[in-house]
């Protein structure tokens, strides 16, 4: 940018210049995951989008924040950063398809102690390959450098996205009832949750993270650093394509299948869930012997191997199965909900395991 160039600035510890650089390295990146409804490009003070309501009664926006959390720890030791992008876009894209809403656009934060142009751009890399997995644009962003906040090799970013959803097609979970069947999606591993944890569990430094785990069929920072897996083709495929009825959909984040599964459960509705009846993810697995975590707080922590769970009536769930595996899916029928004041409890919605 022509005469933008500060001496003073840069004597400060922020570097304008790399910061233009950052911004022209990532407007390819950012190009590619456009979107019908998407005006103007990068480089204003806010991005423009024009959604496409037709159709719709009553359109209604649903709108997601999260970050990616201490998992960014990992990406420092290893010196990887193309994946973490990933897992900011599907934090929240993966809570507004709950809602049955369709993401349309994403925005994304960046703070760091020092800008590297070749990072920043890693970093959008990520970021815009969530964005073409969840068919969302990324219509803009901020790039922050903050030297003496953060460390000059370190960084934390965050986002937030807005999808639509037709108000008389706002999936609530107020419709579910005793014999609906849970289906769960299977997730990558760890995704972006319990990382605190696992840091306080293994000993993690560049050289353990390299060293290749026979039970993980990959280095143990290849396990950890793998993305959170994007779930809204899926589910767009399902209430879109095949008009099918979903009652219910729950995001499994932080607290695992305790917390996040009744957060989709009316009152009086117990979620009955089956361990054996999923695959335990080999992750958490490999935690289990490094660690004495009870049972109960893995399942409170982690997801398990289950990164997106669904309630369906039970006339329905051969059906769903079924075409999830058609798109190349693998789902699992998890369990059923049960009236809670039958199965001995208070009559609040919950969650059960029963192996």
């Amino acid at each position: 940018m022509q005469n933008s160039k500060s001496d003073s600035y840069a004597a400060a510890g922020v570097d304008v210049t790399a910061g233009y650089e950052s911004v022209e390295r990532i407007k390819p990146l950012v190009k590619s995951t456009f979107r019908p409804g998407v005006i103007g490009g990068l480089g204003g003070f806010g991005g423009l989008f024009e959604p496409n309501t037709e159709g719709m009664k009553h359109p209604v926006f649903v709108s997601g924040t999260d970050g990616v959390g201490t998992k960014l720890k990992i990406a420092f030791l290893m010196n990887k950063h193309d994946t973490v992008g990933i897992d900011c876009v599907a934090m929240c894209v993966n809570d507004i398809i709950c809602s049955g809403a369709e993401p349309l656009f994403f925005l994304d934060y960046l703070a760091m102690g020092k800008n590297l142009p070749e990072r920043t751009e890693k970093i959008v890399e990520g970021v815009a390959d969530g964005c073409r997995q969840a068919g969302c644009a990324l219509i803009g962003g901020e790039t922050a450098e903050m030297p003496g906040f953060y460390p000059e090799d370190e960084y934390d970013m965050a986002g937030f996205s807005v999808g639509v959803v037709d108000h008389d097609k706002i999936i609530d979970g107020s419709t579910i009832k005793a014999g609906d069947r849970l289906i769960g999606l299977a997730s990558s591993g760890l995704h972006s949750n319990g990382f605190s944890l696992v840091r306080k569990v293994l000993d993690l430094n560049p050289e353990t993270l390299g060293e290749y785990v026979p039970e993980l069929y990959c280095t143990l920072g290849e396990e950890l650093l793998k993305p959170t897996r994007i779930y809204v083709r899926q589910v767009l495929h399902l209430i879109k394509t095949l008009g099918m009825n979903i009652k219910g959909i729950c995001h499994i984040t932080g607290g695992g299948l305790y917390e996040n599964v009744p957060r989709m459960l009316p009152e009086g509705i117990t979620a009955k869930i089956r361990p054996n009846d999923f695959p335990e993810s080999r992750i958490f697995t490999y935690l289990s012997s490094k660690s004495d975590i009870p049972v109960h707080d893995l399942y409170n922590t982690f997801n398990m191997g289950i990164g997106l769970v669904m309630a369906v009536d039970s006339n329905d769930a051969g059906a769903v199965v079924n075409a999830l595996i058609q798109i190349g899916e693998h789902p699992y029928v998890i369990g059923s909900c049960v009236n809670s004041t039958s199965h001995g409890s208070t009559g609040e919605k919950g969650v059960e395991l029963v192996w």
